[in-house]
């Protein structure tokens, strides 16, 4: 049972790791896409709705999906300042009661996210500017998706955080 439950944890990083590097190449394409834009608009006064919306979208995929990538990582914003000086098994409580509520709120929004694309899809929704991206619900799908894999990752730190506090104290870093 318990080779079985690390290997599912180390599946789950390996796979939110290969989601995350997937999110850098995204942020890069973002970025170059912005650095076009820049250069076309004022150097040749050429702008694109297309180019723009297209601009927020893949914003939009780098923080959805490369949200529970943040987490695995210890990204996200922590106040260490009391926890630094909680016993282990204070720690053990706070990281549960943490991933718990993290684990929640993505259900939450899961759940609460799939008529709101469904409705996308089901009305077909286009860019209410002309010239702008079609299938809007293709971005909006991704909310329940990036919220998909904050689940994912937070079963994944559950079992971590469940695994590091069976292993003995000296072991704990390694």
């Amino acid at each position: 049972m318990h080779k079985a439950i690390t290997r599912a944890m180390v599946g789950i990083e390996s796979f939110i790791d290969m989601i995350g590097k997937a999110t850098a190449w995204v942020a890069l394409f973002m970025i170059s896409l912005v650095a076009f834009n820049v250069i076309l608009r004022y150097s040749l006064s050429l702008g694109s709705v297309w180019a723009q919306e297209l601009e927020w979208h893949l914003l939009a995929a780098l923080i959805l999906l490369g949200m529970s990538h943040s987490l695995q990582r210890g990204d996200n914003v922590r106040v260490d300042l009391f926890y630094a000086n909680y016993t282990r098994r204070t720690k053990f409580a706070v990281d549960v009661v943490s991933v718990l509520l993290i684990t929640l709120v993505a259900l939450l929004f899961v759940y609460l996210s799939f008529a709101y694309v469904a409705q996308s899809y089901d009305i077909n929704e286009l860019s209410p500017d002309p010239g702008g991206i079609p299938y809007r619900w293709v971005v909006k799908s991704l909310i329940p998706v990036g919220y998909g894999l904050l689940v994912l990752q937070s079963l994944g730190q559950l079992m971590r955080i469940v695994h590091t506090h069976e292993a003995p104290e000296e072991f704990e870093h390694v």
